[in-house]
């Protein structure tokens, strides 16, 4: 028998009697090393200490609504030091791009979970959000919650199965006999369109034709005239007959062809539908391996998770992201959970906006039902969306006559009641003028975003300004102060948006799904190191000066203070500070300016 020990990178081998006449010789030592063994705490391989001096840092009395947060000092410190060694490691590869915009570089999001060793010490868990370096498992981070490559056999005969269906639909989609028979019934259509146009042609030019003999056989005789007439309605007859007999007999061709073609395509939507039901059936045994704890030891698996959602089905990826991830290994190593942050690494995508080294909440769509979940039972900090930062915040209201209200709406205040804040620039007009028709919302501003509103009191005035909203005559000026300075003077920017359906309420850049936004804009001032720019709406889609202010194709330089797509500042420096429209009654052009205070 032989045994390996192991001194740093150097490998002993020893037999069995080496190590009896060792053990023999150096049996105090012995017993010193089997205490420390047992004195020592052993960590599992993911936890680790933090390197820095956190000897005056105060835990939270909660852990982080992981929705909404400021992160701990703690977990500023444990993202700092992954960064570091993101920087530093050797050990894999990943294009983040951060040396420039490679054609396939894309950032990652990271996650760090400050926890509490059973015997006390303090440390953290890193986690990925998906796959990094292609891989799923890389030292230092925390493995998947399921991982199905561990399994070989997991999807093999299931995939096999749905690849062959798929495989099959192809063959049928592209086989030359489908294609030709497609081909014969796009001819016939065009054929039969073309012999009944032409003979409608020829049956309006012959009775152009037996008009005129009508007319003719007013000169004739009776007998005569008689017997011309009914041979002229005998001919209309027939040629009505004709056409339909056309009609009838490329009818009934092009219905033997479509016959055919439908029993093929029949054939091939029965195979679509085998392959959606295996591929549900798959999906649904994919989420049942998806199990997470929490504190208590409850286990939940993710079709039992979204049962009750929204949407029943998990959308992709679900179970991937940082945060469960990083609570998943916690619970099961029994590690007490005490702060948790996420942040970005790399270069922007190009339809989502992401900053290098920001910190973000965790996503509703995918990480929501499963948080809701694993962190049941634990003290959270509140959620800062539930109070309302208007309280105590008075609005201007600069104009106001029987038809219009024009309003300087301060900054973190709803233009119109929320899901769970109901106090509203809205709310206040209506207390204000309680026995007006309206007031009628004609357009909005994002709760962070201050500036001028402008409301209808009454169905006349409304009418009229939705129609100058719509057609575009409602001129808007905006100020917003930009994290850089620019060297361009103005330009434009034409990105399409679409809401991010994984992560409302933010917006993204979309050719396919989006609908147009413009925007046009000029610099006005460089202000240390940042850039005031005025900002000209030509659409009006939500979030839309920010995305163009922040997105790589658009300004690339997010408003200061956007939490959304830059950092957090005292507040968004985005103001609406100049508004131009015709009044709905005397039709005089009325234009509103309030300064911005940043």
């Amino acid at each position: 028998m032989t045994t390996i020990f192991s001194s740093g990178s150097r490998f002993t081998r020893f037999s069995e009697g080496e190590i009896l006449t060792f053990l023999a010789k150096h049996s105090k030592i012995v017993r010193v090393c089997v205490q420390l063994t047992t004195i020592m705490p052993t960590y599992p391989d993911c936890f680790t200490p933090f390197q820095s001096d956190i000897s005056s840092i105060t835990l939270p009395l909660r852990f982080t609504y992981p929705f909404c947060y400021d992160p701990h000092p703690l977990s500023v410190i444990a993202a700092l030091e992954l960064q570091t060694h993101l920087t530093t490691q050797t050990q894999w590869t990943h294009p983040f791009g951060l040396d420039g915009q490679a054609p396939h570089s894309h950032g990652k999001m990271f996650g760090v979970l400050v926890v509490r060793h059973p015997q006390g010490q303090l440390g953290y868990l890193s986690a990925f959000s998906g796959q990094l370096a292609e891989q799923d498992h890389l030292p230092g981070f925390v493995p998947p919650v399921f991982d199905r490559f561990t399994e070989p056999t997991f999807f093999s005969d299931e995939a096999s199965q749905i690849s062959s269906i798929n495989h099959q639909i192809i063959e049928l989609t592209e086989a030359t006999s489908r294609q030709a028979l497609i081909h014969k019934l796009d001819e016939s259509h065009q054929a039969a369109e073309y012999a009944i146009a032409q003979q409608q042609q020829r049956m309006a030019e012959n009775r152009a034709q037996r008009k005129r003999q009508r007319k003719e056989a007013e000169a004739l005789q009776e007998p005569e005239q008689q017997a011309l007439l009914a041979q002229l309605a005998q001919q209309s007859v027939y040629e009505k007959w004709q056409l339909k007999q056309l009609k009838l007999d490329w009818q009934k061709r092009i219905n033997e062809l479509s016959s055919q073609l439908d029993q093929l395509n029949g054939t091939i939507e029965a195979l679509k539908q085998q392959r959606k039901q295996r591929s549900a059936q798959l999906q649904q045994k994919l989420f049942a391996h998806y199990r997470f704890l929490n504190q208590s030891g409850e286990e939940k698996n993710l079709n039992d998770i979204f049962v009750d959602a929204t949407n029943p089905i998990p959308p992709a990826g679900a179970g991937e992201c940082a945060a469960p991830k990083l609570l998943q290994y916690a619970f099961q190593h029994h590690l007490t959970p005490i702060a948790l942050a996420e942040f970005w690494w790399g270069c922007s995508p190009k339809s989502d906006i992401r900053q290098h080294k920001q910190f973000y909440p965790a996503c509703h769509s995918k990480c929501q039902p499963i948080l809701a979940h694993m962190l049941a039972g634990m003290p959270l900090d509140e959620n800062p969306l539930l109070n309302n930062p208007a309280e105590g915040k008075e609005m201007d209201i600069l104009y106001q006559d029987e038809a219009i209200v024009v309003v300087n709406k301060p900054a973190e205040f709803l233009s119109v009641p929320g899901v769970n804040i109901k106090d509203s620039v809205q709310t206040r007009l209506e207390q204000i003028f309680p026995d007006v028709e309206g007031p009628f919302v004609l357009h909005r501003l994002d709760m962070s975003t201050s500036g001028l509103l402008v409301f209808a009191l009454t169905r006349r005035a409304n009418k009229s300004l939705q129609k100058q909203f719509i057609t575009r005559q409602v001129e808007k000026q905006y100020v917003a102060l930009l994290t850089g300075e620019l060297s361009q003077q103005q330009g434009e920017i034409t990105l399409p948006l679409c809401a991010d359906l994984e992560d409302r309420p933010r917006q993204k850049v979309c050719e396919k799904q989006g609908k147009a936004a413009h925007t046009r804009w000029e610099k006005v001032a460089i202000e240390n190191g940042q850039t005031r720019v005025n900002l000209y709406p030509l659409t009006g889609r939500t979030h839309q000066l920010r995305v163009h202010c922040a997105h790589v194709d658009g300004l690339a330089m997010p408003i200061v203070g956007d939490d959304l797509y830059g950092a957090k500042a005292s507040r968004l420096c985005l103001h609406a500070q100049k508004l131009s429209f015709t009044h709905p009654y005397h039709k005089q052009r009325m234009t509103f300016e309030a300064p911005a205070h940043f």
